[in-house]
């Protein structure tokens, strides 16, 4: 048992005991060490003026992402190297990136500039060689910034990203690889007493005990969710439990069927694989929350939070994906969508947690569709996430329908009546389609929120069908489209 939190800053190894459950990294930083260049917006994980990166060891090599620090458990970082945007320059010498935001002109007031600059930070070292417009404007969808303008943030990184890397820390990455593999351990870490702790298990069976002795603790992946409790709700959270350390529980794994993803697994880590299902799963991906959010959130913690507005499980509900849950020394499997029962009220007993999620791949005779309606196009909840797989037989005929939302029910829920509609009709048959609108209507009491009206859910899950049933019937995504279009992408089905 350790009763530390241990992680590399500067070069040195920092060790915090008496470390409070809800301490973030944010505070750590600014009140604690009294690195001010990170700053404080938003609060929430949404303007990224907070933003650091974060290295760990994969494989023998340092890989460094970017992460909200205002969102981020203290104790979430141990075993790791904590890079703020003080650490950046040498001397006097300022950091490649750096010189390039001034040379550019990127910066005004400069109060979001550390963030945008951790942010391609965490590109520049993960990428060898330049980088295109489209891969740099995805990487500061997570920053905000109000009086510059982004031209000038985005060719100081097009700028930077064109030399060769050559920083301090490249140079280093070997070393800091070895600190990092020697911090690590096998430890459950455990701070605090039985009444207010955080703790970090080292090993399932380690995690399922502790659990068990404290089934009102919160449990925390990635602290997407669970951080804005502590920033905005302001709740006081005494027991806390963190899945990160977990033996492989963040792992993902290609059987050639399906994909295994551990609870702890990240959309970052996930993402890839998904993508080879279909490309809409890759593109769905690729839109929840910013970088920041997809290096630190879960799949696992998606499912389980049980948000009927979470972008995850009406796909998984729809490809037929299971799960497995544990509690004390027992397994069960249950499928996706029996996971949720109400609003707020999920399959899952007192001290019982989700291990893992197993998605099946398509079959060569399955079409997949997926499409997530926002207000913005980048960083936004949905208002709308829509579903949708058919399988056709030989002759054009429909022998299965699944089709789910999120945002139209207080879970994620099957259109049952559009399914049955569709089950037997030929994929073309519009008379069947009419009839699938029809139904759908029955199948969902849409919410009326301040996302969506109940109306426009409604009118917006009927058009996201019809889209499904116009692609699936041959019609090309540069016709329906104006973004993550499919041409290029064969698929067997199609």
């Amino acid at each position: 048992m350790r009763e530390t939190i241990r992680f590399i800053r500067r070069g040195k190894i920092v060790e915090v005991a008496n470390v409070d459950p809800m301490m973030t990294l944010l505070d750590y930083l600014r009140l604690s060490e009294g690195s001010t260049g990170t700053k404080e917006g938003c609060g929430e994980g949404d303007c990224g003026a907070c933003t650091v990166a974060i290295g760990r060891s994969r494989n023998g090599k340092v890989v460094y992402e970017p992460i909200n620090a205002c969102i981020q458990l203290l104790g979430q970082v141990d075993g790791a190297e904590i890079v703020a945007v003080e650490d950046l320059a040498e001397g006097n010498e300022l950091h490649p990136i750096q010189a390039a935001m001034v040379e550019k002109h990127g910066s005004q007031c400069g109060f979001c500039t550390p963030g945008f600059v951790m942010s391609v930070f965490s590109l520049y070292q993960g990428t060898d060689g330049a980088v295109g417009r489209d891969q740099i404007n995805d990487t500061i969808a997570g920053n905000l910034c109000r009086c510059t303008g982004y031209r000038p943030i985005v060719e100081a990184a097009l700028s930077v990203c064109a030399s060769p890397r050559d920083d301090k820390f490249r140079k280093a990455a070997q070393d800091t690889a070895g600190v990092l593999d020697f911090i690590t351990d096998d430890s459950d870490i455990f701070i605090g007493d039985d009444d207010r702790f955080f703790a970090a298990p080292a090993s399932v069976d380690g995690l399922a005990a502790l659990y068990a002795r404290h089934p009102d603790a919160i449990l925390v992946a990635g602290a997407t969710d669970v951080g804005l409790w502590i920033t905005k709700q302001l709740r006081d959270l005494p027991k806390i439990i963190h899945l990160g350390r977990v033996k492989d529980l963040d792992g993902v794994e290609d059987t050639g069927r399906e994909i295994l993803i551990g609870a702890a697994a990240t959309y970052a880590h996930v993402e890839p694989y998904m993508r080879t299902i279909d490309p809409d799963l890759g593109e769905l991906f690729r839109r929840i929350g910013s970088k920041q959010v997809r290096a630190s959130g879960t799949v696992g913690g998606n499912v389980a939070n049980g948000s009927p507005i979470g972008d995850t499980p009406p796909a998984l509900i729809v490809l037929g994906a299971t799960m497995e849950l544990r509690r004390r020394d027992r397994s069960r499997i249950l499928a996706v969508e029996d996971f949720y029962i109400e609003y707020g009220k999920q399959n899952r007993a007192a001290g019982e947690f989700v291990t893992g999620i197993l998605v099946p791949k398509l079959r060569p005779d399955q079409i997949f569709r997926c499409y997530k309606v926002t207000k913005r196009f980048d960083q936004d909840i949905s208002s709308v996430m829509g579903a949708f797989r058919f399988t056709i037989d030989a002759e054009g005929l429909i022998t299965e329908a699944r089709i789910a939302f999120g945002g139209m029910a207080g879970t994620p829920k099957r259109a049952k009546g559009a399914e049955t509609a569709l089950h037997g009709a030929g994929i073309r048959d519009t008379a069947a389609w009419a009839k699938a609108f029809a139904a759908l209507r029955d199948d969902f009491s849409p919410l009326d929120d301040h996302r969506a009206s109940a109306n426009y859910r409604a009118e917006t899950a009927h058009a996201l069908l019809g889209k499904a049933l116009i692609e699936a019937a041959g019609t090309p995504t540069s016709r329906t489209r104006l973004v993550g279009r499919r041409e290029g992408f064969v698929h067997a089905a199609e």
